[in-house]
Order: C-alpha cells, then structure tokens, then sequence
C-alpha cells in the first residue's frame, strides 16, 4: 500500500501516546458534568427518574451513579486508576441503556420539530453511552497517558521517578 495514503505513519511515536489524552479529558468531564447536575438538581429528583423508570433499589443507585460520575470523572479526567475506575463507569453505561436509553433506538439526536427557531429533541438513545464505553476501553487498552497520575505511579514504581 502506497504510504503516502496513510499519514499518520509519519507521525513520530513520541507523539502518539498523547493521542488518547483528549478521550480523557472529555469522558473525565463528561462523567463529572453529569454527576454534579444530578447532585445540583437534588438526588430525589433523580432518585424519583429512577423510580419511574422501575430500577430497583433506586435510593442506592442514585448515590451510586452521584459517586461513580463525579468521582470516576475526576478520576479520568486526572488518568488516576483508570482501569478501575472504567469497571464501574461500564457498568453505570449498560444500566443506563437497558433502563432508560434502549427503547428510544441507537440515535441520540432526534429532532422533532423546529419552535421559533429552536431545535426540539426527542429523547436519546444509547449511541452516546456506546461512544463513552468505547472511549473508555480505549483508555484502558492505552494504558497511562502522559500528564496523568497513572504515569507518575508507574514511574514512580519502577524507581526513575523519584521525588527529591
């Protein structure tokens, strides 16, 4: 195959391994945002979407979603543990799809009508919670990023990153 049609063969190792530090940004701040609109908007207003939404146990999910996103989003959004911080974000992801996103289909825009001006949505379907599910395995099968907490552990591990 003619090299010239694949250019991203000329960038230098060096600079691949920031390519994934972006993923980290916006799925750290994504879960963050997420997490601090539903403690913002009161854990009751949505502990009564999950109940509508027939999730058992709906008191204990609230806080566990509250805490999986804002904590798991600082986490990612650091590269702090972020192999085991992706478990329970995962997991979070596929409740969300099977409760509440899989009825509405793939797509998460659907628009349903245009009101002085304005776009009007439907409600989302899961391609949003599949697009974080695959940014996040990403991350993980990349391993630590540069400017991550994960990087200087492991650094810090093998003995060449000594503080001093």
């Amino acid at each position: 195959m003619n090299r010239n049609l694949m250019p991203w063969r000329k960038t230098p190792d060096i600079f691949r391994k920031y390519a994934v530090i972006p993923l980290r940004m916006i799925v750290g701040y994504g879960f963050l945002v997420h997490g601090i609109a539903k403690w913002n908007k009161g854990p009751d207003t949505f502990a009564a979407i999950l109940n509508a939404a027939h999730v058992p146990a709906a008191q204990i999910m609230v806080w566990l979603t509250i805490l999986t996103e804002v904590f798991g989003g600082l986490a990612i959004l650091c590269g702090a543990f972020v192999f085991w911080v992706s478990l329970p974000a995962i997991a979070l992801l596929v409740v969300a799809i099977m409760t509440v996103h899989l009825p509405y289909g793939f797509s998460s825009i659907k628009l349903m009508k245009i009101v002085d001006g304005r776009a009007q949505f439907g409600p989302p379907g899961y391609e949003c919670d599949l697009l974080y599910i695959a940014c996040i395995v990403t991350l993980v099968l990349s391993g630590p990023s540069p400017w991550s907490v994960d990087a200087y552990r492991f650094r810090l591990r093998k003995g060449d990153g000594a503080l001093g």
